[in-house]
């Protein structure tokens, strides 16, 4: 499997010709072999990429956020004029750039698509978390510059790649709308050597040649129309249509001669994270107790397991397992608000408890003095009640033999045999009971542990 190659058009400078050149780059690819699929989309609200390319005015299969969104790739592509596919503009990413975080979004959703041949991305003038996913994806980005201010601006891309452990073999530059009939005295003669020749000296890599500025292909984005037509049909008479064709060969011959792509690098970190994400999973399952931490009942099973209200983890992670839902709701209904009898399943106060308990994170340890302290705290880590209880074998108002189901809990994880493990206590989740081994994916327990670290700061230290 073939990944695409991934070409990204960035500039933080507006007004630098980048949609200009993306769209017309996608043309001219295509025009030099036709059995070459070339993808276009923009990160850009203009719609210049829609204007160009859309045939007839149907309603759009999707847009470009719903890429970001998750939704497959090749549910949104749309065969558009001169038989380059394109990814419909998208008028909300403004409103929902602060939902997105990672800057790998895109790339994982390239590379998990069967999209092939040359995927193109236009960019905003900005280097936002968009931006950085496209710049994230690629294998070459080319930044169009047009003046001194516009190359300034080129190292925010190259430390960018820096930061991220990328590559910056990527960046190329390409001096755009350069008047060639402004002449200069000294060693450079004209803006293009200018511009190449501050580049060079910057230690940044530039694409042969130039795009020069025309009235001609100006013209093209500007007419009455509202059409965008592109420069190898409607401007083949200037110097713009040869160099477009270079700048196309170019691009071309680096696709065909790369060894290995930017997504396939992506494709296996993928694989090798969801290899990592399994054997975490069967790992802690591995050392899950096999039965209920408070009443013994077997709980977990080869290659399945009952239904549970609860998860419990030691601070030191040397003991984890699951709660039995009625066990741990009769625990804190006989230790923590004293009830005279055991609670019937169906009564109103279990289910409220059941309610609020998904909200909350509740704490024992050993106080010393054979006392325990239960505490409960909100989602943000603030305690909501503590109280201390004393430790019995037997429960004292039931039958005198009756095992104290606080006693077994405690001795099965705050113990080993009659001493307290110093600095130890347990943290209890309510979880989902239908499928509580979700507590023991990646995510659930990295949240679950980061929040037992943070609560675990704010306890008393236990006596020794």
């Amino acid at each position: 499997m073939i990944e695409p190659y991934v070409v990204t058009v960035s500039s933080e400078k507006g007004g630098v010709g980048k949609t200009t050149l993306a769209t017309n780059l996608a043309i001219y690819l295509k025009a030099l072999n036709e059995e070459l699929p070339v993808t276009l989309f923009s990160f850009d609200n203009h719609f210049s990429v829609d204007r160009m390319f859309r045939i007839g005015r149907g309603a759009p299969k999707g847009d470009i956020m719903d890429l970001l969104a998750g939704r497959p790739v090749d549910q949104l592509l749309e065969l558009g004029e001169y038989g380059v596919q394109f990814i419909p503009s998208s008028r909300k990413l403004e409103a929902v750039a602060h939902q997105v975080r990672d800057r790998d979004l895109l790339a994982r959703a390239l590379a998990g698509s069967s999209i092939r041949g040359i995927v193109i991305i236009d960019t905003r003038p900005t280097l936002d978390i968009f931006t950085q996913n496209a710049l994230f994806a690629a294998d070459r980005v080319i930044v169009p510059v047009k003046d001194t201010p516009s190359l300034e601006n080129c190292r925010h891309l190259y430390d960018f790649f820096e930061e991220q452990g990328l590559s910056k073999r990527a960046l190329r530059l390409l001096p755009c709308l350069i008047d060639s009939r402004v002449r200069f005295d000294g060693p450079f003669k004209n803006a293009y050597q200018l511009l190449k020749g501050y580049a060079i000296n910057r230690g940044y890599k530039c694409l042969e040649g130039y795009i020069a500025k025309s009235p001609k292909v100006e013209s093209l984005n500007t007419n009455p129309e509202g059409k965008i037509h592109p420069v190898l049909t409607h401007g083949r008479g200037t110097r713009v249509h040869v160099q477009f064709a270079h700048l196309a060969r170019q691009v071309y011959i680096c696709a065909k001669e790369a060894s290995e792509r930017r997504l396939q690098q992506v494709r296996q970190d993928i694989e090798h994270q969801e290899r990592k994400r399994d054997a975490d999973f069967l790992g802690r399952r591995a050392r899950i107790a096999p039965d209920c931490l408070i009443c013994g009942r077997p709980l977990v099973h080869h290659n399945t397991m009952e239904p549970a209200g609860y998860f419990c983890i030691t601070s030191d992670h040397e003991i984890a397992g699951f709660l039995d839902e009625e066990c741990f709701s009769t625990l804190v209904f006989r230790h923590c608000y004293n009830a005279q009898k055991k609670i019937s399943p169906a009564d109103p106060l279990i289910d409220l408890f059941r309610e609020s308990a998904l909200r909350s994170y509740f704490v024992l340890s050993h106080a010393g003095d054979a006392s325990l302290m239960f505490h409960r705290f909100d989602e943000e880590g603030f305690e909501i009640s503590s109280k201390s209880i004393a430790l019995r074998k037997h429960e004292s108002r039931f039958l005198p033999k009756e095992p104290s189901a606080l006693y077994s809990l405690a001795c099965r994880t705050l113990f080993d045999g009659e001493t307290p493990v110093r600095k130890r206590f347990v943290f209890i989740r309510r979880i989902n009971s239908e499928f509580p081994e979700e507590i023991l994916l990646n995510d659930p327990f990295n949240r679950l542990d980061a929040a037992m670290r943070h609560i675990g700061a704010r306890l008393p230290v236990s006596p020794d």
